[in-house]
């Protein structure tokens, strides 16, 4: 564990000739956070999280209730690698709006009015009786619903760059990763209520959420930053230097992404069969809240050490915790377990955004955003298949897996320095 720490460490030292670059070369950054507007974006992400949360309450049921049983299995799979390949693209063309019209609201405000009109005809197909050939139209939808969540949701969190100096990104997007945290962690108590309002009140709920979201977003720009002039986007010739740098983000968004989808589907299992007391789900939004409210103490620590210490740190404890939970399956010892991969899971949150960022150059901070967002993706796709294909995926296949995606987001991370250094 020293060395590992030591390694970490070192990241942290040959970040800092990348962060000062790129803070030099951002033209009107900020020189202080700005609040308001970091609190209009965590609002907009709030709405998304909850459109997410109805749309995965109702997606399986509304599939299975028309007939497709076996699609609502595989359409998870299905959506994560089609996020693999959507949200690299998107980021890019974000970067393109940006430096045509100096801001990413455009494409911001289309994803938004796209979402929003697929809830409101999909709460009008749930109380339509379909045709036996017509019931196809339904899964075309909830992709199209994906897809248009994907157009705006990574644009919109690149946002965070101009409210923010580089420094202090990780302060800035602990906000983010609280509100997420904390409004994932209200699934459980919000499928109570879903399941009693129906598919299409929560369609419109959902359409509503979206709407109220970016307008207090928008409100919340300053005339400067919807305006501002952007930096020209530069053409890259694809090299296979180019393809193993633009690799990076989307190779540590994997390596996280499996990591965070094995911590909440191995430990709540494990504890709730231990405790015979709690639900999975109930014990999921626990994590989740505990890492919400991390974020706040932890978020300070980085004005010292940079984001790759803190995702290397992050990762390496969530996949100690999950090592260990071969060991034992005391009740006591999975609590312990799970309150410290809960606080990890925090601080890889805090630094997610922060090191997306820093991986590309500033103009890119979309397309940064969505390669990580790619291998997020992936590793939903990944994981859930491992959970159709096996059912449930045992302490010591996860942490197989768990001490792989460490490797590979480590081997990444060096190589990100490296590239740095040379």
């Amino acid at each position: 564990m020293p060395t590992l720490l030591a390694a970490l460490h070192n990241f942290n030292k040959e970040m800092n000739v990348v962060t000062d670059a790129q803070t030099n070369s951002f033209p009107n950054a900020p020189t202080k956070i700005l609040w308001q507007q970091v609190w209009g974006l965590a609002a907009l992400l709030a709405a998304i999280t909850f459109s997410w949360i109805a749309y995965g309450f109702y997606q399986p049921r509304i599939l299975a209730r028309i007939g497709f049983v076996d699609l609502a299995i595989w359409l998870g799979i299905f959506q994560g690698l089609l996020g693999a390949i959507v949200e690299p693209i998107v980021g890019w063309f974000s970067d393109r709006i940006l430096g045509r019209f100096g801001s990413r609201l455009p494409q911001v405000v289309v994803g938004v009015t796209l979402a929003g009109l697929i809830f409101v005809i999909a709460s009008w197909l749930v109380e339509t009786q379909l045709s036996e050939g017509m019931r196809w139209i339904v899964p075309v939808m909830m992709t199209m619903w994906v897809i248009a969540m994907i157009i705006f949701r990574g644009p919109a969190i690149a946002l965070l760059q101009g409210f923010a100096p580089t420094n202090q990104l990780p302060q800035a997007n602990a906000i983010l990763a609280l509100v997420l945290a904390i409004t994932s962690a209200t699934s459980p108590i919000l499928g109570l209520i879903l399941k009693q309002i129906g598919a299409s009140m929560t369609f419109i709920l959902g359409a509503i959420a979206l709407l109220i979201g970016s307008v207090l977003l928008w409100v919340s720009m300053p005339r400067h930053l919807v305006t501002a002039t952007s930096p020209e986007v530069s053409t890259t010739k694809l090299t296979t230097k180019s393809v193993v740098k633009y690799a990076l983000p989307f190779v540590v968004g994997l390596g996280s992404g499996l990591e965070i989808n094995l911590l909440l589907h191995i430990l709540p299992r494990h504890l709730s069969q231990a405790l015979d007391s709690f639900s999975v789900e109930y014990i999921q939004s626990g994590i989740l809240l505990i890492a919400g409210v991390a974020t706040l103490p932890l978020r300070s620590l980085f004005r010292r050490y940079k984001v790759t210490f803190g995702m290397g740190l992050g990762l390496a404890a969530i996949a100690g915790c999950l090592t260990l939970t071969v060991l034992s399956q005391n009740g006591v010892y999975l609590i312990l377990i799970s309150a410290i991969a809960a606080m990890a899971l925090g601080l890889v949150l805090t630094n997610t955004i922060p090191l997306a960022l820093a991986m590309v150059l500033p103009n890119q901070a979309g397309f940064g955003t969505g390669l990580y967002f790619g291998g997020n993706g992936m590793a939903t796709a990944v994981v859930a298949a491992l959970v159709v294909t096996q059912s449930e995926i045992s302490s010591m296949n996860g942490a197989l897996l768990c001490v792989f995606a460490l490797a590979i987001a480590l081997i990444s991370l060096k190589k990100f320095a490296d590239t740095i250094k040379n």
